[in-house]
């Protein structure tokens, strides 16, 4: 999931770190304008863990089939709704070593809600952050583990909820992953171009 979807979703439904959650769950290999519509269903008849938990599997399957991999996507939905309840009051913890211990919940959909549920600092890597961020130069990294690691070592934490948002919307419309558009970038000058062998 990226920030712009999220800025949708938190201005209809506000900040709250379940819904954030299970968006980002929702999101995972799903377009943005998808997961959207979505969200917007389920939310219409499931915003806490315990109703996700006690709905009918095959009609959350129905809700969610549009994201793709919906039987999987059910499944952890409610499996994650089941470790809230069990482990943390029905509340979602607030640090990311308590939420990466729930199973289903990776590096990405913890560090999203940690910076925007609950306002700490954060470094979101999706595709986008990790391309880019070695493309200018500024790391030399091979896995998502090691870019988050390094940019947190590299940018002020102030930046870091932000550097997700500004390297989506760049690697969508400028940076993109082939022939990115080069000579209509801002800081071309002070871009290395690591790896880029075309643009426009």
């Amino acid at each position: 999931m990226t920030l712009p979807l999220i800025d949708i979703l938190t201005n209809e439904y506000g900040k709250d770190p379940f819904l954030i959650l299970i968006a980002c769950l929702l999101s995972l290999r799903a377009k943005d304008t998808t997961t959207v519509h979505v969200c917007r269903a389920l939310f219409a008849v499931a915003t806490t863990p315990q109703v996700l938990c006690a709905m009918d599997r095959a009609r959350l399957e129905k809700i969610v089939f549009k994201t793709g991999f919906y039987k999987n996507k059910a499944r952890i939905l409610q499996e994650v709704s089941q470790a809230l309840l069990d482990r943390f009051e029905g509340r979602v913890p607030d640090t990311f070593e308590e939420l990466i211990s729930i199973k289903g919940v990776g590096l990405k959909t913890a560090n999203l809600v940690l910076g925007l549920a609950f306002d700490k600092p954060a470094i979101c890597v999706d595709t986008h952050v990790h391309r880019i961020s070695n493309r200018l130069g500024l790391i030399a990294t091979k896995t998502v583990e090691q870019t988050e690691q390094t940019l947190q070592k590299k940018l002020p934490q102030r930046y870091w909820t932000v550097w997700n948002k500004l390297l989506v919307m760049w690697g969508q419309n400028i940076c993109v992953p082939l022939s990115p558009k080069c000579s209509q970038c801002a800081i071309k000058s002070e871009c290395k171009r690591v790896g880029v062998t075309r643009s426009r």
